[in-house]
């Protein structure tokens, strides 16, 4: 059969029969990949440990009728060893794959931007550069402009009037002007959309100073624009723990 070689990170896996496993993987240049690794849930089995979620890894697989096949693994940088024993990573990360699933509709569809997106935010995580509800935060704001869908930050959504505007509607696509602004617009803090435009920007000096609150209404600002979208709400995100939030920074 065909075999192919790419590099991707594990998303999800699911349990398949008595010893095998169904991986669910992004990967660099075959984009949302699904295929079948064989007797991993053995005891003996030597790539078993290799294909756990958020890992990164180098595979070689063969084209099947339904799902390809693992055939070889090899660890590029072991993501999920950093983070599953921590809650707050471990949540985070969750939402962060389960994001990029979402964002991959067509399998074998490459997906490059969102592949090193996802690979760039687990590196994060797992080394602890930043408290993990930001990195998740600023995953879905890039994930959203991968899409096409950005919220409007630093002009009005409808009529596209520059400005740092005070109403914010999901439905329009982000903050708008008082002269756009429907029924129903919320009038976040000038602080939580800097830290919205933060985050987008990379600007983790900024993002870093952020109190607990602040962070907590930019992030309900995030997750209601990307569920929007999405049309229905992701399983992982009410679980991402935002109990510490900011307090690195105080």
């Amino acid at each position: 059969m065909p075999t192919y070689r790419d590099i991707g990170v594990v998303l999800r896996v699911q349990q398949l029969g008595e010893a095998d496993r169904i991986i669910t993987l992004l990967t660099r240049r075959h984009g949302r990949v699904r295929a079948v690794a064989k007797g991993v849930r053995k005891t003996k089995s030597r790539i078993g440990g290799r294909l756990e979620p958020f890992s990164h890894v180098d595979l070689q697989l063969y084209e099947g009728r339904s799902l390809d096949v693992v055939s070889q693994v090899e660890t590029v940088e072991p993501f999920g060893k950093h983070i599953v024993d921590d809650y707050g990573r471990y949540t985070a990360a969750s939402a962060i794959a389960e994001t990029a699933e979402r964002l991959t509709a067509e399998e074998r569809e490459p997906a490059l931007r969102l592949h090193l997106l996802t690979v760039g935010a687990l590196r994060a995580l797992a080394a602890g550069e930043h408290d993990a509800p930001l990195v998740l935060d600023a995953y879905l704001l890039r994930a959203m402009s991968y899409a096409g869908w950005a919220p409007a930050l630093m002009a009005c959504a409808v009529c596209g009037l520059r400005g740092a505007h005070r109403a914010f509607s999901v439905q329009a696509g982000g903050c708008v002007c008082g002269n756009c602004r429907p029924p129903g617009s919320a009038s976040p803090s000038v602080e939580a959309l800097e830290l919205m435009v933060a985050l987008l920007d990379g600007d983790w000096n900024h993002a870093g100073r952020t109190e607990g609150p602040i962070r907590r209404e930019a992030s309900g600002l995030v997750a209601a624009h990307l569920q929007w979208h999405l049309e229905r709400g992701l399983r992982s995100l009410p679980l991402v723990d935002r109990t510490n939030t900011g307090e690195k920074s105080r």
